[in-house]
């Protein structure tokens, strides 16, 4: 061994012997998502990172058209004659009234003191009936 080798090798030596000695701890797994025993509070911040994260979109969701004023000041106007229609026949004044749209039709109607609703959608046929008792004084 030369003298260039004694030195390097005294010199790792002394760096080891004065280098801190290294302790392992024990380890703990402590998990973060809820689904899988963290903490519940925690979901809806992992839910709102992984949502601003999602870039994907369903290509069969049909996105919202904002209405016109047209369009809002129609539904409103049905939704009062409709509210209208039920109130009258709840109070005696009519025994069966209808009201028609483009899209639906309401037939209203006390039947042996029950109010009873019924609503057909011109689009798809289908009809919807709802009764309600209990709401006609004698």
């Amino acid at each position: 061994m030369n003298k260039l080798q004694k030195m390097s090798a005294s010199t790792a030596l002394l760096a080891l012997a004065l280098s801190p000695v290294a302790q392992a701890g024990e380890l703990i797994y402590r998990p973060l998502n809820p689904s899988f025993g963290g903490d519940p509070f925690v979901g809806s911040y992992l839910l709102g990172k992984a949502q601003a994260q999602d870039k994907n979109t369903d290509p069969n969701v049909r996105r919202a058209q904002p209405t016109s004023a047209t369009e809002r000041l129609l539904q409103s106007l049905e939704s009062r004659l409709i509210s209208q229609l039920i109130s009258d026949v709840s109070s005696g004044d009519v025994t069966q009234g209808s009201f028609d749209s483009n899209e639906f039709g309401v037939v209203v109607s006390d039947t042996g003191g029950q109010l009873v609703v019924r609503v057909v959608d011109k689009l798809t046929g289908d009809v919807t009936e709802i009764s309600v008792g209990g709401l006609f004084n004698p």
